[in-house]
């Protein structure tokens, strides 16, 4: 009997060792379960909406092989996630699971797996951050090695998610320059959906690293099961979803490898960048309000400070600065009401000027000519005129003509024993931010205007080349295939130091438009420039598609000259101010050629602006009618989170005779609220029939209202545009 009951408790722990746990990683809202067994590959059992813990025992095996981050080489029919050449020169791993740990964070819970090769000293721990009071679950890797001699990371990404087959469809952006984030709607078929960047500098102005996926047929905006997902990196990424002859789609996405293989020393750990998951049964715009909230609190720097509304100098002047007409915009943005003037490229250049875009980056030196009385003059102007100033830079940048490159030309990416290959102006280089000598010189740019000036409120950084040539003379030869991670890497270091040490300025994120909007810049600046086109018309779709993954709060939306300078098309002011004022609303023209009556308009709509500016920047938006669905018109809102206000958008796109427009539903409010509707930016002869009536949030959430589709200005000549701005407040 002894025998047997010491033979018994040394099969315990073995016995429960194999057992498998059920792991459970969840938010308020939703809930990831993983199934793991010792030794034994670890897979997903379950995606979706918030589940009872009594049901979490008794889900259901998946079919299917959903394993949670399968390697190559070994038991994986599937494509895998993971890939590496060990240094006897085998391809093959197999990542098993060896526990697991579970630590407590101010706002949220990091589950931690822990998966070991079987033969090579490997591991990879897959971490899961999910936080408490918003609904996204960030999930990284962390790759380590212990063999000697260094081997090869052939690919590394940051997370698989099986998606059950069925009816699904996929939402995700792409554009170029001047018509970036326009909205793509696909749904899955048999092969393989590839996004994917090779650009550690511009990774959004084609395709970006955000998607999401509609469960139950062709997406719609308000209800209905969606998953969102946006891969938090600013360098070369590969987003894919494999449809096969099996149950689910596989969705990956990490660092793109393509040629960007990554050599790991022994004991060294390759962080992969997070993945940022979401789940909503409120449609695609619910996946967009989980992203927005995560978004304010947690990713995009001081996303609980309000924006100020600005001046660019941009549009008004472009390189031809001058001190006399700097002082003029200033005094004409605080006139209108306005907060702050940027001061835009042009305002430097020592041996080299900055009279055309082919001289003097890197030269970050005041040019006389333009600015006798220097940056100095410029704060001193500002604090005349009551508002704050800012600056333009390109840190990471060089031109050919310029007293960097004569000094470092070193320090230019290039390729090897070949001709320079240069961008704008015939001859943009790029800075080899894997150097941190460089890093230390990007970081001096904005440590020495901040440091000298430190009334400096706000810095556009602006980015306006790729790299071209491959090369890297800091780099050593085995590792010239890292320049792409070094590279985005040496960026988030600067950035990192700028932070630390000026915590409170205002940045903008700018790359040739909005060739930067991506989660992996934003924990650093404060908004991003999201497009170098400021037509209003245009300015609908690509804000429209910005809105699904970016918060109004960081889009930088700026009311510009008619005829615009990038379509040559003529648009009403009011309808420019309406679209302007769906983001963070700002301006990029010369006041100085406006009429008095233009500036009388604009000054009302930045007063009424500010009004609902909390509510714009910090409200949950709900898109209404998508300019994408060909009815003509383009629609959506934003509500408080007391669901006691809201502001209220509509556009019509174009004006045909005879034409019929669509009812608009209103979505998020109370429907046992009652709510006043109030016109901004009115310019009409008469009031719409909606002003100064008060309506339930069920009557406008389920009749709807009809919107004129014409205006009768009173100052104004009539046009074919229309396009309409309400306030709801609540009684």
């Amino acid at each position: 009997m002894k025998k047997r009951l010491i033979l018994w408790l040394l099969l315990v722990p073995v016995c429960t060792v194999m057992m498998a746990e059920r792991l459970t990683v969840q938010t308020p809202k939703m809930s990831l379960v993983i199934e793991a067994v010792q030794d034994k590959l670890p897979r997903y059992m379950y995606f979706g909406p918030r589940l009872d813990e009594r049901d979490v025992p008794n889900l259901l095996s998946n079919y299917g092989r959903t394993y949670v981050y399968p390697a190559f080489g070994s038991d994986v029919v599937r494509s895998s996630v993971f890939a590496m050449r060990h240094a006897d020169g085998s391809l093959a791993t197999q990542l098993l699971y060896n526990g697991h740990d579970v630590t407590e964070e101010a706002h949220a819970t990091v589950t931690t797996l822990h998966l070991r090769d079987r033969v090579y000293p490997v591991t990879v721990d897959v971490r899961y951050r999910a936080y408490k009071d918003v609904d996204m679950i960030e999930t990284w890797t962390e790759i380590t090695s212990m063999e000697k001699p260094a081997v090869t990371l052939t690919q590394f990404a940051s997370a698989r998610l099986p998606i059950r087959y069925g009816r699904v469809w996929a939402s995700h952006l792409h554009g170029a320059w001047g018509n970036e984030c326009r909205l793509i709607e696909e749904p899955l078929n048999p092969g393989n959906l590839v996004i994917s960047n090779t650009s550690p500098i511009r990774n959004a102005q084609n395709e970006h690293a955000e998607i999401m996926f509609s469960l139950e047929g062709k997406p719609q905006e308000n209800t209905g099961h969606v998953i969102g997902a946006a891969l938090c990196y600013n360098g070369n990424y590969r987003l894919t979803v494999e449809t096969l002859n099996a149950n689910h789609h596989y969705f990956t996405a990490g660092i793109n490898a393509d040629q960007s293989e990554y050599r790991l020393r022994k004991g060294e750990t390759f962080v992969t960048p997070p993945l940022a998951l979401t789940y909503s049964v409120e449609g695609k715009s619910g996946v967009s309000r989980n992203f927005h909230r995560w978004g304010r609190k947690y990713r995009l720097m001081h996303g609980d400070r309000e924006r100020d509304v600005l001046l660019n100098s941009w549009e008004g002047v472009y390189l031809d600065i001058k001190q006399a007409e700097m002082n003029q915009m200033m005094a004409d943005i605080a006139d209108m009401g306005g907060e702050l003037f940027v001061m835009d490229d042009g305002w430097f250049g020592n041996k080299y000027k900055r009279d055309k875009d082919d001289a003097a980056l890197g030269d970050w030196v005041v040019d006389t000519r333009k600015l006798p009385d220097g940056i100095e003059g410029l704060v001193r102007d500002a604090k005349k005129n009551g508002v704050k100033f800012g600056i333009w830079i390109e840190p990471e940048m060089a031109n050919k003509a310029s007293e960097l490159y004569d000094k470092h030309p070193d320090w230019i990416i290039n390729a090897p024993n070949r001709k320079l290959v240069m961008g704008r102006g015939g001859s943009q280089l790029v800075l080899d931010l894997s150097n941190p000598k460089v890093q230390d010189y990007v970081f001096g740019i904005v440590d020495n205007l901040l440091t000298r000036y430190p009334e400096i409120a706000y810095i556009k950084w602006d980015a306006n080349m790729s790299i071209q040539s491959h090369g890297s003379r800091y780099l050593p030869a085995d590792e010239q295939s890292h320049l792409y991670i070094a590279y985005e890497q040496g960026l988030r270091k600067v950035c990192e130091r700028i932070r630390a040490k000026f915590p409170d300025v205002v940045m903008q994120d700018c790359a040739s438009g909005g060739a930067r909007v991506n989660w992996g810049m934003l924990p650093y600046f404060d908004e991003f420039w999201t497009s170098d086109n400021t037509d209003a018309l245009q300015r609908v779709y690509m804000q429209w598609g910005v809105s699904h993954f970016f918060p109004a709060i960081a889009m930088a939306s700026h009311i510009s000259a008619s005829p615009n300078h990038q379509t040559q098309r003529s648009i009403p002011l009011k309808y420019r101010i309406d679209v302007a004022m769906s983001g963070r609303l700002g301006m990029e023209l010369q006041p100085s050629q406006m009429t008095v009556a233009e500036r009388a308009q604009c000054r009302k709509a930045i007063a009424e602006y500010k009004e609902v500016r909390p509510v714009v920047q910090m409200g949950d938006v709900y898109r209404l009618i998508s300019p994408y669905d060909g009815l003509n018109v383009a629609s959506l809102m934003y509500v408080s989170e007391a669901k006691d206000k809201a502001v209220f958008y509509w556009w019509k796109l174009e004006t045909y005779v005879d034409e019929r427009l669509p009812r608009v539903r209103m979505a998020g409010l109370d429907p046992h609220r009652m709510y006043k509707i109030r016109e901004l930016n009115r310019a009409d002869v008469g009031a719409l029939p909606m002003e100064g009536k008060v309506f339930s949030g069920a009557y406008l959430m389920e009749r709807g209202i009809d919107v004129p589709g014409s205006h009768k200005f009173k100052d104004f000549p009539n046009t074919d545009w229309a396009s309409r701005v309400l306030y709801l407040e609540a009684q």
